[in-house]
């Protein structure tokens, strides 16, 4: 399905959307999108399935872990607190400049650094729950 209507995209499960996505690229970056999303889910088996912004896959667990945009030239990995996050193994590339989001574009045929990526996804997890558990104090 490409980019629909509000109204269509509602009616369709998020992750068949995103298979959907994956499958119309038909190139290299479907199959990086495939990749990072089985990275994800192995990594946060709890992790959950959005589309937001007429068109990006998102993955949340108590709030966004990351969004998947794909470009001509690059598959960014969003996180939405990235800048929060250690990053000992470098893997943030883009969006440095910012107080909040960290990314990581995947240009074709560059390796990703799985374990050290999947590490990055569960310190996210841990932190959107750490965040969620302080706003349940405070509101207690």
């Amino acid at each position: 399905m490409k980019s629909g209507t509000k109204a269509q995209e509602a009616a369709v499960s998020p992750s068949r959307l995103i298979d959907e996505k994956i499958g119309e690229l038909g190139d290299w970056r479907g199959e990086t999108l495939a990749r990072i999303r089985r990275l994800i889910r192995e990594a946060d088996p709890e992790v959950v399935e959005e589309w937001k912004w007429r068109g990006v896959p998102v993955w949340e667990h108590d709030g966004i872990i990351c969004t998947g945009e794909t470009y001509k030239q690059a598959v960014k990995m969003t996180f939405a607190k990235g800048a929060s996050l250690e990053d000992p193994a470098g893997l943030f590339n883009s969006s440095l400049e910012g107080n909040t989001r960290r990314a990581i574009d995947i240009h074709e045929g560059e390796e990703i650094n799985e374990e050290a990526l999947m590490a990055l996804i569960r310190a996210a997890v841990a932190l959107n729950m750490s965040t969620r558990a302080q706003k349940k104090r405070k509101s207690a």
